[in-house]
């Protein structure tokens, strides 16, 4: 399905129903797809929406616009023109922070926020990772054959299904360039957008996430809407690695109104 924000066309998987709206937000190098087993444990108590980024999978690839705020309007415009009503967001990743500044913007109209070891970072760590060649490996990526990328997925992430392999392989090569622009610095400010947050909000992490458990429990004392549940033996690829982890958490957290 294709809706089109005036600027961008954004395509999205929907589970449908007349449930609650929970919309799921992947991270750079991903796509909506990715989503499709932790939406499939999901899908009995909630209308889930997996929208891909711009710049990932089936969506616009424009040439620029991919700083937090574009990706932020995407996801506002998806929500106006579905007519949904204060749906839950969850996002990992870059989705993760694209989350929190919708919910940032958005108030009330949102029914709750989850964040999946969002990219919080520190000033420091955002131009390390913006120097880094991540750009440049995904430059090469591009220029091999799927069944190349799935043989390297394989050997880097044994303990990963089948299915999730093959979901990560298409939607790298499903990945424009131009979407490592959203890597550039300044990053929101996630301290100030936590404390801006009017919904209850549940931060979900591993052992080695992004955000350490001392950075969350930080962003506590400045929102006491805040929740954190940490998932035993995670890395940050928590949705590839522990879907069902994942999803007994949404389910427990936020049961179907």
């Amino acid at each position: 399905m294709i809706c089109n924000t005036g600027s961008v066309s954004i395509h999205y998987l929907r589970t449908g129903g007349s449930k609650p709206p929970l919309i799921l937000l992947h991270g750079l190098i991903a796509n909506g797809a990715c989503w499709t087993p932790v939406a499939r444990l999901l899908q009995s108590d909630f209308d889930v929406l997996m929208p891909d980024a711009r710049g990932h999978g089936q969506s616009s690839a424009p040439l620029q616009g991919y700083r937090y705020e574009d990706h932020s309007s995407d996801v506002t415009a998806l929500i106006r023109e579905l007519g949904l009503t204060t749906p839950i967001l969850l996002g990992h990743s870059m989705g993760g922070m694209t989350a929190a500044v919708v919910a940032s913007q958005l108030g009330d109209n949102i029914g709750a926020l989850i964040l999946v070891d969002p990219t919080f970072l520190t000033p420091q760590r955002q131009r390390e990772v913006y120097e880094s060649d991540v750009a440049d490996q995904h430059r090469r990526l591009l220029t091999r054959t799927r069944d190349d990328v799935l043989t390297d997925l394989r050997a880097r992430h044994p303990h990963r299904s089948p299915e999730m392999l093959q979901l990560l392989a298409n939607a790298r090569l499903q990945t424009r360039l131009h979407a490592f622009d959203v890597l550039t610095p300044p990053n929101p400010d996630y301290q100030y957008l936590i404390t801006t947050i009017q919904v209850p909000t549940l931060i979900v992490l591993g052992d080695t996430p992004v955000v350490s458990l001392d950075t969350a429990q930080h962003l506590q004392t400045l929102n006491p809407r805040i929740r954190i549940e940490q998932i035993p033996n995670a890395g940050h690829g928590i949705p590839y690695d522990h879907p069902e982890r994942l999803a007994a958490i949404v389910s427990s957290s936020f049961p179907s109104r």
